[in-house]
């Protein structure tokens, strides 16, 4: 079983915002280029 103290003494790289607003930028992203190739 997983503890809990080792589960909060772990550290991200970076800020969960961030991995977020990454996520999300490269979905954006991904669906202006599906529907930019879909009007064609």
């Amino acid at each position: 079983m997983i503890s809990l103290a080792g589960e909060m003494a772990r550290k991200l790289s970076a800020p969960p915002q961030f991995f977020g607003l990454f996520a999300f930028g490269v979905l954006a992203a991904l669906l202006f280029l599906v529907l930019r190739l879909d009007r064609d």
